[in-house]
């Protein structure tokens, strides 16, 4: 490929290309090789591997402070041209369609990984070098550009899949790692959200460049995209991950809509790890009339399950074995607003809401009894939604109830007196609920109490119940 003379054989007085390439030149080489990638020249026989080569020989002939020097329009719109080939170049290395693909393509991306990743390792180097020498910004300007597609072709071909060999991953790794010096960053964390605290990270950059491949139409066109979506969302923790949580739901939310079993597990695994870190878990709650396409119900059968009906049932698969009593808290924190989102509809969730409303309110909380009365309030929420179906399960939540009341007017420890006249008060209410809700039975199993009960607080919580008259309208309902 010519670069209009840029790259002419240095004489004896000149052997280095420096003074002769600048950043103009530079960009119309780049756009050269861009154009061998993107344009109609891409389908012709070996083309791409000539632009390789030739992209490789400029690298090595271009000194680190002409790749990175200077300011300016010229300066910004070279190294806007490099990002473009850095994109295209992941492209490039990326694998086919599933149905396209075989163990002859698998073993061409393989190859094609390792050649695209020693580049990125050729210009990873120039930037480094370019960093410790430089005193102005290029250096970072370039960065900007170039991170984003070298951390999506860094993790496409870092883990092991089907299109990866044992040298196209080393050669992923070492691009990652390089990476991370680069940008001086001591964890994928840390490059992702920024390691300082007014650092805004590249997780932004890099969700914009997976997004044209991660919808509806288009997530199936390279098998590598759901896995480095899940990857990169699950290196982001609390709290950061807030702020991104309407960009990464809608994909796990597809990932896990689908037909295959190992998507449908991936797809999970992502709404779990935002389950779990999105400390505005509620907002989903508001997402989900927008994400969800309008559907009318015709009467003519069950009405369909809706995304709010996805996660209410992962939160309750998680919450039951779960013994750390922070993710208990976090998940009781938001169990209440689901259930009065799907209403009459939280039905469907009834025999596992009621394993983990037992379980949980059995469980000693902390001086706060934080979960255990966002328990009490789911409660009653869920009686007031479904009452119809809470007769038949008046014993087990009856004797739940007076357990708790036994526990809490016991308890010999150092919870602040406030938090246990909460908790009487609010296990009082569900008692009143669950008369309301059984035609006054409530009251007939609880009469002999007050007779044998020595402990005031007790007997005091049965009274309540027993004084609410069948019929008489109580503000707690």
């Amino acid at each position: 490929m010519e670069l209009d003379n840029a790259q002419e054989t240095p004489s004896q007085e000149d052997s280095s290309l420096c003074g002769e390439i600048s950043p103009p030149v530079l960009e119309q080489a780049f756009s050269k090789i861009l154009h061998c990638f993107t344009g109609p020249e891409a389908r012709r026989g070996n083309a791409r591997d000539v632009a390789l080569k030739d992209l490789g020989d400029l690298i090595e002939a271009t000194e680190c402070v002409r790749l990175f020097e200077g300011s300016g329009a010229q300066l910004r719109g070279m190294l806007e041209t490099l990002g473009k080939v850095a994109k295209a170049l992941e492209q490039y290395a990326a694998p086919p369609k599933e149905e396209e693909g075989g163990g002859a393509r698998h073993s061409e991306v393989a190859e094609k990984a390792a050649t695209v990743g020693l580049l990125f390792l050729k210009l990873l180097g120039k930037a480094e070098t370019a960093k410790n020498s430089l005193v102005g910004p290029a250096w970072q300007t370039g960065l900007h550009h170039l991170a984003g597609p070298v951390c999506i072709f860094a993790v496409t071909h870092s883990l092991e899949q089907p299109w990866t060999t044992p040298r196209s991953r080393e050669v992923a790794r070492e691009v990652l790692t390089l990476l991370l010096q680069v940008t001086e960053c001591g964890s994928v964390a840390g490059f992702l959200r920024g390691e300082k605290e007014d650092e805004k990270g590249r997780l932004s950059v890099i969700l914009g460049l997976l997004k044209p491949n991660l919808n509806k139409e288009s997530w199936k066109n390279n098998p590598a995209i759901k896995h480095v979506f899940s990857w990169t969302l699950q290196q982001v923790t609390r709290p950061w991950l807030s702020q991104y949580l309407e960009r990464v739901l809608p994909a796990s939310l597809l990932i896990s809509d689908d037909y295959q079993t190992e998507n449908k597990i991936l797809g999970v695994h992502c709404l779990h790890h935002i389950v779990l870190n999105v400390a505005v878990l509620l907002c989903l709650l508001d997402l989900f009339p927008i994400l969800e396409k309008t559907v009318h119900w015709k009467g003519d059968g069950a009405r369909p399950t809706t995304h709010c009906d996805e996660v209410l049932q992962l939160i309750l698969t998680h919450m039951e074995p779960e013994h750390r009593l922070l993710l208990r808290r976090t998940y009781a924190r938001n169990l209440p607003a689901f259930v009065k989102r799907l209403g009459i509809l939280t039905v469907r969730h009834l025999k596992r809401l009621e394993r983990v409303i037992i379980g949980y309110l059995e469980v000693y909380d902390g001086p706060e009894e934080e979960a255990r009365l966002k328990i009490l309030e789911t409660l009653k929420l869920l009686m007031q939604h479904t009452w119809p179906r809470v007769s038949c399960r008046l014993v087990v939540l009856l004797k739940a109830l007076l357990k708790l009341i036994c526990d809490v007017a016991r308890d010999p420890s150092l919870t602040p007196q406030c938090v246990k006249s909460s908790l009487l008060q609010e296990a009082t209410d569900c008692l009143i609920l669950l008369d309301c809700c059984s035609q006054g039975r409530v009251k007939g199993l609880l009469a002999k109490i007050p007779q044998s009960c020595e402990d005031s607080n007790v007997v005091n919580c049965i009274r309540k119940v027993q004084q609410i008259s069948e019929g008489a309208p109580y503000d707690g309902t």
